[in-house]
């Protein structure tokens, strides 16, 4: 897993075969299974909470990677409302949302995950993942 700095283009969505988990799902690590859009191989990446991840923010501040329309229109993250702004003006699922890059292990197709990861109630910690998209 890494971070992304440079402009990138989105592609397809990959197939997910799990995007919600709550509780003890999420200790110590959720499971996140992903089919390649080019050859079809199943990936597995663990996401680790508090250890996973880097801001959202990070892809579209000064249109570095993504802009925001980018992320909006492709449903990466959605507009957080006012009373939520204190996790950041674009969330997945009203939650702090954060992202990483990988690539399939069997072709090396490059991958942006984006998630979201916290406490949506007292006693409910929830992993969202708002999906897994190819990217040149």
């Amino acid at each position: 897993m890494y971070s992304i700095s440079n402009k990138i283009s989105l592609g397809k969505q990959a197939s997910v075969t799990k995007n919600n988990f709550s509780n003890d799902e999420i200790i110590p690590s959720a499971v996140v299974k992903f089919t390649c859009c080019d050859c079809g191989h199943e990936n597995v990446v663990e996401i680790k909470p508090y250890e996973t991840g880097f801001p959202v923010f990070q892809l579209f501040h000064e249109d570095k990677v993504l802009s925001k329309n980018e992320l909006l229109e492709n449903r990466l993250v959605s507009e957080t409302p006012k009373n939520m702004i204190h996790f950041g003006e674009l969330t997945v699922n009203n939650l702090p949302t954060l992202y990483f890059g990988t690539s399939c292990i069997s072709c090396h197709s490059k991958y942006i995950c984006v998630f979201s990861y916290g406490e949506k109630q007292p006693g409910l910690t929830l992993l969202t993942i708002s999906g897994i998209w190819k990217y040149n």
